[in-house]
């Protein structure tokens, strides 16, 4: 039996204490713009006018909703943390059509059927039962309404050492998510000093070699700012509920939820996929 809203309040407020500290002030617009681009490049803007109204369901700092509130007519910034929730009111001041909502995704005071759009992105994953609470997204959009989601992916499309180094890292996450929020911090810190920065610099480094580097680790932050790296780390290592899924995991799970048309990103990060809800009958 899933807890009740299905929503692990410790993993809460763990994120509460994660955005406080990073709270994306330090990323550059240009580094943000492109991260924003690789999550949302398969996105289907077009299907959207500025009249739209959709949710960003596990807002966080508001780091996305930043550069979607612009494009739509209103935008419910929706997150279990009332801590990050004021991260996001902070850096999302600027925007008149913003309504933050502090409750967790099963629990959205939203009406069914009246959304125009959606997006959770790294945050279902961190959810006791992941396919109920896509399932509670994709009840709250209009049918014909796309859904874009990024859940951790299982390493299935990588080679087996991928899935190696994760069972080893698994069991210090297992250690260091269950220790004080400060210490988390500070371990987190020296993963990314020592763990992240060096081989996401020697990637970058192969790259420019013309070295295929498709497959070498934690090759995705090759191009990003060390302040990503930092907050990812405590993401990683201080977040005590994870779960990884397949991408045929991710589709049943899609298509159980009643969204059709699915579209997997082959980009980095892994795996964002959108979809639309399916049309009543």
């Amino acid at each position: 039996m899933r807890p009740p809203d299905n929503v692990d309040a410790e993993v809460a407020a763990g994120f509460g204490d994660e955005w406080t500290r990073f709270d994306q002030s330090a990323l550059s617009a240009a580094d943000k713009k492109r991260i924003f681009d690789e999550y949302f490049h398969i996105f289907p803007w077009e299907t959207l006018d500025p009249a739209s109204m959709g949710a960003d369901f596990g807002c966080g700092s508001g780091r996305w909703a930043s550069l979607v509130a612009p494009r739509v007519g209103r935008l419910y910034c929706i997150d279990a943390s009332a801590a990050a929730l004021a991260v996001s009111r902070r850096n999302l001041s600027a925007y008149e059509n913003c309504e933050f909502i502090n409750a967790s995704i099963d629990a959205a005071p939203l009406a069914a059927d009246s959304l125009d759009f959606g997006y959770s992105l790294g945050v279902l994953h961190h959810m006791p039962d992941t396919a109920a609470g896509l399932a509670s997204c994709v009840k709250l959009l209009k049918p014909g309404a796309p859904f874009l989601v990024y859940l951790y992916y299982d390493f299935d499309n990588k080679p087996q050492i991928y899935r190696w180094m994760w069972r080893a890292s698994e069991a210090i996450r297992f250690l260091v998510s269950r220790s004080p929020y400060w210490l988390r911090y500070w371990v987190s810190q020296v993963f990314a000093a020592v763990v992240y920065w060096p081989l996401a610099r020697a990637a970058r480094l192969f790259a420019a070699m013309n070295v295929p580097v498709e497959n070498w680790p934690l090759n995705y932050y090759r191009d990003k700012p060390f302040y990503v790296m930092r907050t990812d780390a405590l993401d990683r290592f201080g977040t005590r509920l994870e779960q990884r899924f397949s991408r045929a995991a991710i589709l049943h799970m899609m298509t159980g939820a009643g969204l059709d048309q699915v579209r997997f990103s082959e980009r980095t990060p892994h795996w964002c996929a959108v979809g639309v809800k399916r049309q009543a009958g």
